[in-house]
Parts: structure tokens; sequence; C-alpha cells
């Protein structure tokens, strides 16, 4: 039982005192003494005791049972739909005429105070059983170094950190790190590139198809998404050469494509942005390593805190 935080007795402690009073005969102000609490509160227990038994001992709400100026059920029905639209509390709020502090309260109470995935299709999860039956490809832009950055030398606040880095790239252009990641094994490959053309992701596809060969895996799909070297003819192209299938994702859905970008922000977060780095030179002689961790030594919680490495050879032995 969850007593009132200010509760002077305990449950057993106003089971004796009861006791004392209705069996024993005792004098409630002889009782409530004994217990250290006010005659009223003995009274109350034992008042309640007689009438519900044992129930009347547990602690009742504090709220009153009519307040004035509730809001109406209808109202509060209005602020659930539209919040299942996905508007703020203060876009109800403007829209219902109403003080913003009761919007928050009323949606708190309905237990839809974070917008989360609130209003959206439910997230399809999935997982293939084959290593290689999908391969989840994607490129991320990243900024060539032009000297360390801002916040990994100690400097305060994010709008600085960000000016800072603005000024570090400006003008020295940008670096393309292309990424293929199996669906089934997470088992990672990724190369920084200078561009991403068509001619340089068919190349890169190529590239990663022999690094999950090497590994055992015959790539059957790839998975990209709509971006123009995805869609050009020499991508077609290669994977028509290669034998592989072809996927895309939704138009304006990265999330079809999320192990992909999962991947990429532990990427950014492990290898990018994870050191100092005196120039991009130096960032990307750190990739293959940061790869070589990932998949031989880093523990994936969606592989129940295996490596990759080792889902693969689970997976190898189970279809050998």
């Amino acid at each position: 039982m969850r007593l009132h935080a200010n509760a002077a007795l305990t449950l057993n402690q106003r089971k004796k005192m009861v006791v004392s009073v209705v069996a024993e005969h005792r004098p409630v102000k002889e009782v409530a003494a004994a217990f250290q609490v006010s005659e009223p509160t003995a009274r109350k227990w034992v008042r309640r005791f007689v009438a519900e038994g044992e129930a009347g001992l547990m602690d009742r709400s504090s709220a009153p049972r009519t307040v004035a100026n509730r809001t109406c059920a209808r109202r509060v029905e209005a602020i659930a739909a539209l919040r299942r639209l996905r508007l703020t509390g203060p876009q109800i709020a403007e829209l219902l005429e109403m003080a913003e502090s009761t919007v928050s309260g009323i949606l708190k109470t309905l237990g839809m105070g974070r917008l989360g995935r609130l209003g959206l299709e439910p997230a399809r999860r999935y997982e293939r059983e084959r290593p290689g039956e999908l391969i989840h490809v994607d490129v991320k832009k990243l900024g060539r170094i032009a000297r360390p950055g801002y916040t990994m030398l100690g400097g305060r606040g994010a709008r600085a950190a960000s000016g800072y880095h603005r000024n570090a790239y400006r003008g020295r252009g940008w670096e393309f790190v292309h990424i293929a990641v199996d669906d089934a094994t997470r088992l990672a490959y990724a190369e920084v590139l200078g561009d991403e053309t068509g001619q340089t992701a068919a190349g890169f596809l190529q590239r990663a198809v022999a690094f999950f060969a090497e590994h055992g895996i015959r790539v059957e799909r790839v998975l990209t998404d709509n971006g123009s070297a995805y869609i050009s003819a020499v991508h077609a192209s290669c994977c028509r050469q290669l034998g592989i299938g072809h996927l895309r994702t939704r138009a304006y859905r990265p999330q079809t494509n999320g192990k992909a970008e999962r991947f990429i922000r532990t990427m950014l977060d492990g290898w990018a942005y994870g050191a100092l780095y005196r120039h991009s030179k130096e960032r990307t002689a750190a990739l293959d390593g940061w790869i070589a961790y990932y998949n031989h030594r880093r523990r994936h919680s969606a592989l129940s805190r295996q490596t990759p490495a080792q889902r693969l050879n689970n997976l190898l032995g189970a279809y050998s």
C-alpha cells in the first residue's frame, strides 16, 4: 500500500489502534495518546473501520469530488484529437483559446505530454535472416577539416562550436563517406570518397560486394534512398552486372533505411567526432581502424550484445 507522504500511522499501526478501541474498549483519548496522534484522527480511523472494515484504513485521495472549473470531457477529447495530429501544446491552446498551462496539464494526465511517435504510423522493425539478403547503402557528407574543432579543444556553447566549425570548413569543400551495412549481421563497410556521383557510388558498391564476399556473404539486394547517384543509369547497370536487386526507400521517409541512418550516427560519434584530427587525411586514415573495431569488438545491443563478426559466424554456421 502506498501511504500519504505525511501519514503518521502505518497500516498495521492503524489496525492496532482501532482494535484497541473497538475490541479492547479502551478510551479513544487514551489510545490516541499512546499512538501519538490527535483524538480526531483516532476517531476518524475507528469510524472508517466500523463502517468499512480493513478497507476503511486505506488512504483516500484528497482531491475534491467536484471542481467548478474542470475542463469538460468534450474539450479534453478535442485536445487529445489535436495532439494526435501532432500539434504542440501552445498550438492547441491558441486554437481552443485556452491557457497553455491548462492544455499542458491535460496532455500530461492523458499520457500525451511528449509527442514522440504519437500520431505516426507504428515503427515497422524487421531483420533479415540471411547475411547478404539485404545490404543498406547510404552516403554522409562531411566538411573537410581546416583545423581542429572548437568543441574538441574545450570550447563552450553549441552556437560558438557550430560557428567555429563553419569557419574551419569554409572554402575547404566536402568529403563523402559511403557506407554499406548488412541487415542480418550489421557487418559494415565504409570509404571516404570525393563525391557522390553515380559512377562513384557504383565503384563503391563493387568494392563493398567484394568486401562482403571476403567474409562469406553473397549480396542479394541493396537498399538505398532516392539520391541522384542511386537512380543513375550507371548505378543500375552496376547492379545488373553484379546480379544484385536494387530496392529504394519511400520518398521523404529516411527511416525506411533506418539501419544505415543508425550506423551513420554511431560512426560519426565514434570516428568522425570521436577524436581530434589535425586534417582530413588523418581522419580518413582512422576510418579503417574504427570499422574493424565496430565489426569485431563493439558489442551491439540489437544483436544480443554480440559483435557483427560473432553474429555473422553464428548465422553462417546455421546456414552451412
